[in-house]
Parts: structure tokens; sequence; C-alpha cells
């Protein structure tokens, strides 16, 4: 069995065991099939890709095909999860606002990572080169990326404060998902991946 991917074992160790989970673009599954072995999670994906959706079904994980632009409010009511987790999706969203709101609205917990547009090879590349950014994390030229809502720590952790959302806690790693003391002490230059657990400010008291 392959080792799970470093940002994805990160996660799984702030879920706790026997919890509910939603994977908001679950990819082919990898995740909740190891909290369903591992911590024996109730889960559920959402997912877009048809090659992925066969995968999650071969690996046993409950899937709903969907585009996750469209919203989640149709499928599951408040608090029905304990955790809902967004990896590496909230900057393809068309309105990643709206989808964070649905998002903290059926689950108690929320767990998201993104590319870290604030790194400073990206300010780099886009000051001193005058071209948007291409990078481990970001690999993709302007014209066929999928990620059309980049954000750096400061944009996200703005918004967090907008809608009343806690964050709990923060790692900042590396493109290979590793810890490292410059992301800890100057993380929105230095850090290339974020990595949230928020809560809704009035779930915290």
């Amino acid at each position: 069995m392959s080792e799970l991917r470093p940002d994805l074992a990160i996660i799984s160790e702030w879920i706790s065991h026997e919890s509910r989970v939603l994977d908001l673009g679950c990819g082919d599954g990898t995740l909740l099939d190891h909290l369903k072995r591992q911590r024996n999670v109730d889960g559920y994906g959402l997912e877009i890709a048809p090659a992925n959706i066969v995968s999650c079904i071969d690996k046993g994980v409950n899937v709903i095909q969907t585009d996750l632009d469209a919203g989640i409010s149709d499928f599951f009511d408040e608090d029905s999860f304990d955790y809902v987790v967004m990896t590496q999706t909230l900057q393809a969203m068309y309105y990643p606002e709206r989808l964070l709101k649905e998002m903290m609205r059926v689950g108690r917990e929320g767990i998201v990572t993104f590319p870290n547009f604030g790194h400073w090879r990206c300010r780099a590349q886009l000051a001193l080169g005058g071209h948007m950014p291409v990078s481990t994390t970001l690999p993709n030229k302007w014209y066929n990326t999928p990620n059309i809502h980049l954000c750096t720590l400061k944009d996200f952790e703005s918004l967090c404060r907008k809608l009343g959302i806690r964050i709990l806690q923060r790692s900042v790693v590396d493109h290979a998902h590793r810890y490292r003391l410059g992301g800890k002490i100057l993380p929105n230059l230095l850090g290339e991946i974020a990595i949230y657990r928020i809560i809704l400010e009035r779930r915290f008291s």
C-alpha cells in the first residue's frame, strides 16, 4: 500500500476517530480510504472527474459526482459532518467565498489547503520577470491553469475574518510538504503550501 501523501498525513492527524468527514474534491478517494481504515470515520466525497469517481468506488468510498461550483447545500443539512476537508481545491473554484460558507454550514470544523501565491518565488517572478509565476506548487502556465482565484495567507485569513471564521491551527510547508524554519518565521513569504483548520466563531464559544 502506498504511503499517504505528506499533506494528507498532516490532515489525518487533525481528524478524530469515528468522526463524520466530507471531502470536497476528494480525487481518487485516497484520504477518505485512509481515514476509514485508520480512524474508522464515516466519510463522503464530492468529485467531478469520472476516472476519480471510479477509483473511489473501487476503494469502497462513498462518493457523489458533482461540480462544487454548483454548491453543496442541496446534498447536506447543517452540521451533517464533524469535518469538511478541501485540499488544493479552493483556488480552482469560481465562487470560493460561497463554497467556504457552505463548507462551514454543513461541517463543525473545516480543513483547507491551498498554494500560497505570496511565496517569494511568485513575488520574484512577477516583480523581476514580469510574468505569471510557474513553480513546483503552481506548475501550469497562465493560459492552461485550473487555478482561477489564487491567494496568499493574508488574503485567506482576511476572508476568514470577514466570514466570522476562527483559525484553530495553521501549518505552512514547502512544496514537498516539509516543515521549514522559514515557514514558521515568515509564513506568508517563505511558505509554499498553507494548511488551515478552521471553525465558525459562533461554534467556538
